[in-house]
């Protein structure tokens, strides 16, 4: 992604609306403190959101949570979404620090926890993470694609030959998912594989607060 691409997408971020959480106005003696500001990643799976999630967790900075840790092997999407609602952001909106347990796809069962502190900004990436039940909590949300066949051959450099079968049974599940979400036609911004934009919408005063 060039970096008057990573630049225009902070922009957007701070200039959106911090609509997960109320904030806190300052009084005597107690610092106040805004609300949160979520971008969320989304797009099929090897489409390039991490690296994307990874740049902007730098830029902006925030913390960035993967919906991979949160799904509970190749079947757990819609759960996954679940516990990321669950475990951090239904704590964020309340004011309270959130925290989920990863699962380790190696020992195919959740580990340890993870923090996920109140902050201005936070980053959530992976298939599925647009979901239409957080709409209302995301600032900008982000999608990128790729063809299959380049998503296909990223996975499998990544995982191994021996994860073709999940990885295609996979892409099958994930466009189920993305054609009853619409999360694409959603999307703020839309980028290709490489991080270069397909589609860019203005913001609407919903997402940035003038209204």
């Amino acid at each position: 992604m060039s970096a008057a691409v990573l630049e225009d997408l902070v922009a957007r971020v701070h200039d959106g609306a911090p609509r997960l959480g109320q904030g806190r106005p300052a009084g005597p003696g107690v610092p106040g403190r805004a609300g949160c500001r979520l971008v969320v990643v989304d797009g099929p799976a090897g489409s390039g959101k991490t690296t994307l999630a990874a740049q902007l967790g730098v830029a902006l900075p925030a913390q960035v949570v993967h919906m991979d840790d949160l799904y509970e092997g190749w079947t757990g999407m819609t759960a996954g979404v679940g516990r990321l609602v669950e475990q951090v952001l239904d704590p964020l909106a309340a004011g309270r620090p959130g925290r989920y347990q990863r699962y380790d796809w190696t020992l195919e069962d959740f580990a340890e926890w993870h923090d996920v502190p109140l902050a201005p900004f936070l980053v959530v990436e992976g298939c599925g993470a647009g979901a239409r039940r957080i709409a209302d909590l995301t600032t900008l949300l982000v999608w990128v694609e790729a063809d299959d066949d380049l998503r296909l051959a990223r996975g499998l450099a990544r995982d191994g030959e021996e994860a073709r079968g999940p990885w295609v049974e996979w892409m099958v599940s994930e466009r189920e998912v993305y054609a009853a979400e619409g999360t694409a036609e959603r999307a703020d911004v839309v980028l290709d594989g490489f991080g270069e934009p397909v589609t860019i919408t203005d913001p609407s005063p919903e997402r940035t607060g003038d209204v």
